[in-house]
């Protein structure tokens, strides 16, 4: 970053530290993860510089012979790697992605079924302030209260009730295997649509850890980072019936010009996943993920619905005497990033909350496996303990950047732009 450095000091060093702070703390964030230098350096290539306005061999630019290339190995990879009739890799985000669904099969006012927020939904799933909330009725369902799982029993009952037009399964706080076979035969019997946003667990699908949606959905939306482990950008999977209306929805309909170097680091981040080691990696992201909640349990922290079936878990604090808000505070202070989160039925507000989110595809990526989850929940017991001990918390800190040495992140990189 030789360039970077010399034009814009600043930036060079907020990118340095950053850097820094990836490698010297342990990211528990279940929606964060480490993209490979190799999709680092797609996304970060002269395709920035391109505008590619509409779809491959068919753009309102001229100029794209090599993007075409690009987008058209995005779009079979994803293909293969879910098993898709077809695939949009243009979506900015997943939220971007959830839009073009809606778009392309609402109309203003209908009624949608989704998960409630609070017992692990996305805000694009209806939250009153998010523009699928504006634009549509949202009704909710959420998680049987002695359970904390999904009550199939209830959504059913919603459905007959309420008859949506479209049906969303998915969450982005939810520790249990979704059944989306019982998805689709609710939407059968109401007559509606089933989209499913796989945004967490698209890694898990495309190894083979997670059942997948795609044979019995319309329409799959997704995140590329993530448990995916690409690009922060989106992603769309659908029956060949829908791909018209899904391409035109996205473009022209919410968005002009594709990232096209993001959609080169998506295919880079495809190939990777369709490899041997990626389907090894993200089975032991579900080993840690069982063995931090289970490590954590045992010192006294209630794992929500009593565990987890994939990458990410829920902790509840209350018994703890502490709010998530502290916690994250806390925690940060000793080197592990989470994120303060409602748990199901939280009498806390959203900007305090009882519980925490905790992931482990970022750890996992580093290498760290069921011994080191142990070792986490050691430190992080210790350091909600010492939520008020300033001192305490920064020695745990320094515990964690050596105990971090035994798993480097972008040491080189760190190594040569300081030597720049």
């Amino acid at each position: 970053m030789i360039h970077l450095k010399k034009e814009d000091p600043e930036i060079f060093r907020a990118i340095l530290e950053e850097t820094k702070r990836q490698n010297e703390g342990i990211e528990l964030i279940a929606s964060e993860n480490f993209a490979s230098r190799a999709v680092m350096e797609a996304a970060g290539s002269s395709m920035t510089n391109k505008y590619a306005e509409g779809y491959p061999h068919a753009r309102y630019y001229g100029g794209c012979v090599n993007v075409d290339v690009a987008e058209d190995i995005a779009i079979a990879r994803a293909k293969e790697l879910f098993g898709a009739e077809h695939a949009n890799v243009q979506p900015h985000s997943g939220s971007q992605a959830n839009m073009a669904v809606y778009f392309s099969m609402l109309e203003m006012g209908d009624t949608v079924l989704a998960m409630d927020l609070a017992c692990g939904g996305h805000l694009t799933h209806g939250h009153f302030k998010n523009f699928s909330g504006k634009y549509f009725n949202m009704v909710f369902y959420g998680v049987n209260k002695e359970t904390e799982q999904l009550d199939f029993d209830e959504i059913r009952a919603k459905a007959r009730e309420h008859k949506p037009k479209m049906v969303i399964a998915g969450a982005s706080a939810y520790p249990r295997t979704i059944d989306f076979a019982k998805f689709r035969d609710i939407c059968d019997e109401v007559g509606a649509v089933l989209m499913v946003d796989m945004a967490h667990i698209a890694g898990l699908v495309a190894a083979g850890k997670h059942p997948s949606p795609v044979p019995v959905s319309e329409f799959v939306t997704s995140t590329t980072h993530k448990t995916l482990r690409g690009p922060r950008s989106g992603m769309i999977l659908c029956r060949e019936e829908f791909a018209k209306k899904i391409n035109s929805e996205v473009f022209p309909g919410i968005q002009g010009g594709p990232l096209m170097h993001v959609v080169a680091a998506k295919a880079v981040a495809f190939r990777e996943a369709l490899q041997d080691d990626f389907r090894d990696y993200q089975e032991q992201v579900v080993k840690n993920a069982s063995v931090l909640a289970e490590s954590l349990a045992s010192k006294g922290f209630r794992i929500v619905s009593g565990g987890t079936d994939n990458h990410l878990m829920l902790v509840d604090l209350s018994g703890k005497g502490v709010t998530g808000k502290v916690a994250e505070k806390c925690l940060d202070e000793a080197g592990l990033t989470v994120n303060k989160n409602l748990i199901p039925f939280d009498k806390e507000s959203p900007f305090v909350t009882s519980g925490i989110r905790i992931g482990t595809p970022a750890a996992t990526t580093r290498g760290m496996k069921e011994a080191e989850m142990e070792k986490i929940a050691e430190f992080m017991d210790r350091a909600v303990a010492a939520r008020d001990r300033e001192k305490e918390l920064a020695f745990i800190k320094q515990e964690v950047r050596e105990f971090l040495k035994a798993f480097p992140l972008y040491t080189d990189w760190i190594g040569d732009m300081e030597a720049s």
